[in-house]
């Protein structure tokens, strides 16, 4: 019994070093896969009771696992959707043939970096097929509340390279200088014509017709008083808004805003001199200056000249490129100067990263060892953020797993030896007959 027990427990030590050379051997061989975690084998002895006066050898036990929790080095890269977690977060990703199906179910998977590109139909994805999940924002860049303890939310990342965006305009700033003079007693009162373009829901420039007509002052002196009109050519040269602007001529506030009365269009603010007029594609406020401030409207001297025209909104522009940044947040940047979000990116948390399955290409599935998950914002929790232009590297350190190397190898010599030598003490025993 116990020279068989002897014979067990070498050949338990020769299969429990072989299963340790294995993680040895995938650890090398992945030592410059991005995103690999190191497998390792650990040893447990075996106890068998023994009589009085014997011992009977037990052996060992081995069990492997992969230390996911392990992070290896971030390395620089020069493709902005290379993306790695800075943490102990996961990125949602799903596989290649979950794509292929029309019934829209993306199972979960989980990762720590990949090298994600457009492919042929605008999927995020790695070579091996790897496929980026997130949110999707609304159509004003906003992302929509979604549940943090399940996945149900996330759909791969698609990108339209094709892509055109506008945004219209919402707010202008004018500035403009009336000629005091042509209040006055016998002027001509000649109306100034000033034209402003804006861009309507299409993207299509349209434009603002202003008229400023002077009030001649029917006595003598100057009547500092104008009749601003607003029309549209969206919709045909309609007057959407007439107001009547008087200046002040006193010590001290000469030539600014003293009053503005509405005929037509949005009441004016005196504190923030704004005033709302409604065009074809929807409200547009107008900054002309607060009163008593010099800022926006003056009149001053005998000159007509705009000295400020700003506004929001764009044309047509077309998509260029597309970044992550820190956040999660996937944003894609227009020819016109313009950036939009598209997704959000968030990383998934768990309470024991080791308990995950291991699956090619670096990702995991969820399992009941590894606890349920739940979805932080990047940047914002205790998952880490999100590197781009970065891969996380392998976290094999091959000098440790060389020095593990020899050490197996002679762990498994001296357990062979064990069984040459049962073998001769058993053939020993088998020479005593004769």
């Amino acid at each position: 019994m116990t020279i068989s027990s002897s014979l067990n427990a070498g050949v338990a030590g020769l299969a429990a070093n072989a299963s340790r050379l294995a993680t040895i051997a995938d650890n090398i061989a992945n030592s410059a896969t991005y995103g690999y975690k190191r497998a390792v084998a650990d040893f447990s002895s075996l106890v068998i009771e023994s009589g009085e006066g014997t011992y009977s050898a037990g052996g060992v036990r081995v069990t492997t696992q992969r230390l996911i929790d392990q992070p290896g080095a971030l390395a620089s890269t020069n493709n902005a959707t290379d993306l790695a977690v800075r943490g102990r977060g996961f990125l949602p990703v799903t596989t290649e043939s979950s794509l292929l199906n029309s019934i829209g179910d993306y199972p979960l998977y989980l990762a720590t970096t990949g090298s994600f590109r457009t492919d042929e139909d605008g999927f995020l994805r790695t070579s091996s097929g790897v496929t980026l999940m997130g949110w999707p924002a609304d159509a004003d860049g906003s992302i929509p509340t979604f549940a943090r303890d399940t996945g149900d939310g996330l759909e791969p990342v698609q990108i339209n390279v094709n892509q055109f965006t506008s945004e219209p305009t919402t707010r202008i700033e004018l500035g403009v200088n009336l000629p005091a003079t042509e209040t006055e007693f016998g002027a001509a009162g000649t109306s100034l014509p000033l034209s402003v373009e804006y861009f309507d829901n299409l993207g299509t420039s349209q434009s603002i017709e202003i008229t400023f007509t002077p009030t001649v002052n029917p006595t003598a002196g100057l009547s500092n008083t104008w009749t601003m009109e607003l029309r549209d050519s969206a919709s045909g040269g309609t007057l959407i808004g007439e107001y009547t602007v008087v200046f002040d001529d006193t010590t001290g506030s000469g030539g600014t805003i003293a009053s503005v009365a509405t005929t037509t269009g949005g009441a004016y603010d005196p504190s923030t001199g704004e005033l709302t007029v409604t065009a074809a594609r929807g409200d547009i406020t107008i900054n002309i200056g607060a009163a008593g401030t010099g800022t926006g409207f003056t009149q001053l001297s005998d000159s007509y000249a705009p000295t400020s025209i700003s506004k929001d909104g764009s044309p047509v522009g077309n998509l260029i490129s597309v970044d992550v940044d820190a956040n999660g947040f996937v944003r894609a940047n227009f020819d016109i100067g313009i950036t939009r979000t598209i997704y959000q990116i968030p990383l998934i948390d768990l309470s024991n990263p080791n308990g995950l399955i291991a699956e090619d290409n670096q990702i995991y599935r969820t399992s009941a060892d590894s606890g349920t998950i739940f979805l932080w914002d990047a940047a914002d929790g205790p998952t880490g953020d999100i590197v781009s232009y970065a891969l996380e590297e392998s976290a094999t350190d091959v000098a440790g797993e060389l020095t593990q190397l020899i050490q197996t190898q002679r762990a498994y010599s001296s357990n062979a030896k064990v069984i040459q030598t049962v073998d001769e003490m058993l053939q020993e025993t088998t020479n005593i007959k004769r």
